[in-house]
């Protein structure tokens, strides 16, 4: 604990389903947007979770394509997938089918998944298909993290007639902090965080947050450490270059050795002398 600055306490003061509201205090003057700035960004960008980032559906080449019998268009069906949030238990991807006759309102609880999958939010509307409507496609899910658009997948390669889309892997909807002061003595400008989250139900806002704090220690760690690692790392090269100087102090320079040092038999040595080599 750094000298004069006490560690604060942490309450969760709320929770109702995938929100929950904590308050962390008291905090040294100022600590309270940065301790919240911090989390908040953590939690938005750097959470692993699952979403579907490419589908195959039959009869439709890109996302501009109708399909009959089915009241909305393909973007808008898209749409909806992107709301779909399930949970990859083992492995980092998997494919899903979604294949269903109408007429009937279609829901995420119509796509059938493997075991290692689980869908979240099976209520999730998908599409409305009339009695001559049918929908039959292929999804592709997989692990990451933050948001993905498909811009940055153009380089990935495809199978033909696989339409890409948006991947938002954060398990985070909604972050907001807010700072109060708060009296601790006679001091009356320490700060008081108050923090709210909201998941997606993949995850629980107590996990999220934990979660983030770890990231964020990890990586102060790396600075925490950087001096000891610089005296490893420079006591290491000096260790190297003291060895390869006392392996080439040690070297033998065999141009000016005398024959007679150099180990040869005495036939060889007396062969080479008889012939006026000496070194």
């Amino acid at each position: 604990m750094q000298e004069g600055i006490s560690l604060p306490e942490i309450e969760k003061v709320n929770e109702e389903g995938n929100s929950a509201s904590f308050v962390i205090s008291p905090l040294y003057p100022g600590y309270g947007v940065t301790v919240g700035n911090s989390l908040r960004r953590v939690l938005y960008s750097s959470l692993k979770g699952a979403a579907i980032y490419a589908l195959e559906v039959q009869n439709a080449s890109h996302e501009f394509s109708t399909l009959p019998g089915v009241k909305e268009d393909l973007i808008q069906i898209i749409l909806n997938l992107k709301q779909v949030r399930l949970i990859i238990h083992e492995g980092e991807d998997a494919v899903l089918k979604l294949k269903i006759k109408g007429p009937k309102e279609v829901t995420a609880a119509d796509i059938s998944a493997s075991a290692s999958v689980e869908i979240v939010n099976p209520k999730q509307p998908i599409a409305s298909l009339s009695k001559t409507g049918k929908l039959d496609m292929e999804l592709k899910v997989n692990r990451g993290m933050g948001y993905v658009p498909t811009e940055i997948k153009e380089n990935r390669e495809f199978p033909i007639g696989t339409i890409s889309i948006d991947a938002i892997y954060s398990p985070i909807k909604k972050v907001n902090f807010d700072v109060e002061p708060i009296r601790v003595g006679e001091m009356t400008n320490y700060d008081k965080l108050m923090l709210d989250i909201t998941t997606d139900g993949t995850i629980k806002p107590t996990e999220a947050l934990t979660k983030a704090a770890a990231i964020l220690i990890d990586h102060f760690n790396l600075i925490k450490n950087y001096q000891e690692k610089a005296v490893a790392k420079k006591g290491k090269a000096k260790a190297e270059a003291d060895k390869n100087k006392k392996l080439a102090a040690n070297k033998t320079d065999f141009k000016s050795q005398k024959i007679e040092e150099a180990g040869f038999s005495n036939r060889t040595t007396n062969a080479l002398l008889n012939n006026k080599v000496k070194t």
